[in-house]
This record gives C-alpha cells, sequence and structure tokens, in this order.
C-alpha cells in the first residue's frame, strides 16, 4: 500500500474527522487519489470520501464550482462536507460503491432501465441554461482530436498527415458548431464507471470537474459509447431514440452525434495511448480495440466524410483491422 499523502491527518483534523480510519481506493487516469473515510465507533457507520487533487498536478476549484452549479440546479452531485484547495483536499458525500457499471454487470435484467435513467437524467441536465463554464469551442475540438495524431500515429509508427487531419476535422465539426449555441453543460466524462447508485435511488454524478457549456451531444455518446464496456448497438439505438424522443431534437442531431462520436474516440485511442507511453499505465491498451470499433461506426457517417477519407490514406487496413494494432 503506498505511504498516505502529506497533510492528511492535519486536514482530518481540521475537518472533523480526526481518528477515522483511511482506506486507499483505486485511482484513476490523473494524479488525484481517493480515500474512504469511517469514523471509528461509529454505530452508523458513517463515512465520507476524501478526494485529494494535489497541486501544481492537479486543481480542486473547477471540480468544487461543477458541484455547486448542478447541487444548485437539483442535479445529483456529492456534498462538499470540507476543502482546502491550496492543499489540494476536498472532504465529500459518499454514494457508496455501487457504479452503474457493477450493478449492470451483476444484474444484466437492469441494464436496461439503468440507462433510460442515465438518459433522463441527461434530459434534465439539458433542460437547463447552460452553466458557468468556459465554451467546448472548435479550437478545444481540434486540440482534443490532435491526441490521436500526436500519440497513437507515432506509437504506431506511422507518418501522418497532421495538416490534412485538422483541416478534415475543422470541415466536419464547423457545422456542429454553428448548432451548438447556447448550448448546455457538457460534464465530458459521463459514462458507466462515473454514475454511482446511492442507497437512496438517485443516480450520482462523479468526474464533472471538466465541465464545458457544449453540444447536448456530446455526453450522449459518452454514456451510450463507452469506452470502458461494451453496450450493444440495440441499446444505443433505444437509448438515443429515447433522448430523441424526451428533446424533440431533429435528423441533424444525428449527424452530430456521429461527429462527436468520432471526434470523442478520437480523442480516447491518444489519450490511452499516451496513458501507457507516458505515464506507465498499459491497463487501457485494452480498452482501445473497443474504441476504434466505436469510431469506424461513426466515419460511416456521411458528415465524417472528410474524416473517414483522411483515416483511409493515413492509417492503414491492416491496421485498423484489428482495431487499433497493437500499441507498443
Amino acid at each position: 500500500m503506498s505511504a498516505l499523502p502529506d497533510g492528511i491527518e492535519t486536514f482530518l483534523s481540521q475537518s472533523g474527522w480526526a481518528g477515522a480510519a483511511i482506506e486507499p481506493l483505486p485511482g484513476d487516469a490523473s494524479f488525484r487519489r481517493y480515500f474512504r473515510l469511517r469514523r471509528k465507533g461509529d454505530e452508523g457507520g458513517q463515512t465520507a470520501m476524501l478526494m485529494h487533487a494535489p497541486p501544481p498536478h492537479e486543481d480542486p476549484a473547477p471540480f468544487l464550482h461543477a458541484a455547486e452549479w448542478l447541487s444548485a440546479n437539483d442535479m445529483r452531485a456529492p456534498d462538499i462536507l470540507a476543502q482546502d484547495v491550496r492543499e489540494g483536499w476536498v472532504l465529500i458525500e459518499d454514494f457508496g460503491d455501487r457504479r452503474m457499471r457493477e450493478w449492470i454487470d451483476e444484474g444484466p435484467g437492469e441494464e436496461e432501465a439503468i440507462y433510460a435513467a442515465a438518459i433522463d437524467s441527461l434530459v434534465a441536465l439539458h433542460r437547463l441554461p447552460p452553466g458557468p463554464f468556459a465554451p467546448y469551442d472548435l479550437a478545444t475540438y481540434l486540440r482534443e482530436a490532435d491526441l490521436l495524431t500526436e500519440w497513437y500515429c507515432p506509437a504506431m509508427g506511422l507518418s501522418a498527415d497532421e495538416a490534412g487531419y485538422r483541416e478534415a476535422w475543422e470541415e466536419a465539426l464547423l457545422p456542429l458548431i454553428e448548432r451548438q449555441h447556447p448550448g448546455v453543460t457538457v460534464l465530458r466524462d459521463y459514462h458507466a464507471e462515473n454514475i454511482m447508485l446511492p442507497p437512496d435511488g438517485s443516480q450520482g454524478l462523479i468526474d464533472f470537474q471538466d465541465a464545458l457549456v457544449g453540444h447536448p451531444a456530446y455526453d450522449l455518446v459518452s454514456l451510450l459509447q463507452d469506452a470502458r464496456r461494451d453496450v450493444s448497438e440495440d441499446l444505443e439505438r433505444r437509448m438515443l431514440d429515447r433522448y430523441l424522443a424526451a428533446t424533440g431534437m431533429g435528423h441533424e442531431f444525428e449527424a452530430d452525434y456521429a461527429r462527436l462520436g468520432a471526434q470523442r474516440n478520437a480523442k480516447i485511442v491518444g489519450i490511452f495511448t499516451r496513458l501507457h507511453r507516458r505515464d506507465g499505465k498499459p491497463r487501457y491498451l485494452a480498452m482501445i480495440p473497443r474504441v476504434w470499433q466505436a469510431m469506424e461506426r461513426d466515419l460511416a457517417h456521411p458528415a465524417l466524410a472528410p474524416v473517414a477519407r483522411w483515416f483511409e490514406a493515413n492509417i492503414p487496413q491492416a491496421i485498423r483491422d484489428t482495431s487499433g494494432g497493437e500499441i507498443m
């Protein structure tokens, strides 16, 4: 077990949790660390979650900002119990261990209902005015898509046309940019491992610190083209139809869904490659074939024609046929 961060006991003492049992939890792809606290001798078993987002690599202020806005608008973000932004400590409500992913894995008969509830939460979020967050603009979309040529292509020994790649994405995304105003709050990592199922029957939100104001299709595709678990194409279609029925979105929405699916999946392939090559976290490589397959489906949409042509010219079919190939 790795050592506890310096300053943890001081923060717990200041927060009224001195002497609590500290249980380190598995981390994510960032520098953040998480701990479950349990009051010793507490008959009710009171617990809380402690997040350490240490500077300079992390900053808890965006998480706190987004949590405050979500809670003020009746979205189920965890309550903030204590904080020390300068040192990177945040003590929050404990949603428990029931993540959407594991709950469905253990009870697949509930998959439909749980996904439907997650879609309904997005519908509720998208009915709100956009939150006080920065815009998800074209420059951000392009910078994210560039992660594929920056990390994946070199890892595969490919000499890709980077300028042509950017031009193709700009051509594909410009129609979407014109339609995403005034926009909605985009949580940006809305998927089965970031949706909690607390005992009160709600669906709790976590990992929303990177929220922006952008297109409503982004979080939808994040949920339904999940990099971390298989979502059948039939379920994806039914949940997309559920969203469309609730919001009255038209034909162009599906084109934008494909655009953002391809953009997000290209970004994830780049990020997962970077996590392996730069950060020594190879476990994400096993997820790339799933992401690549979803991206291939998105690229088949006519709205992605410029990007699809670039892939055909720059990523050999032999690599594409193996769902992205083997990254070393």
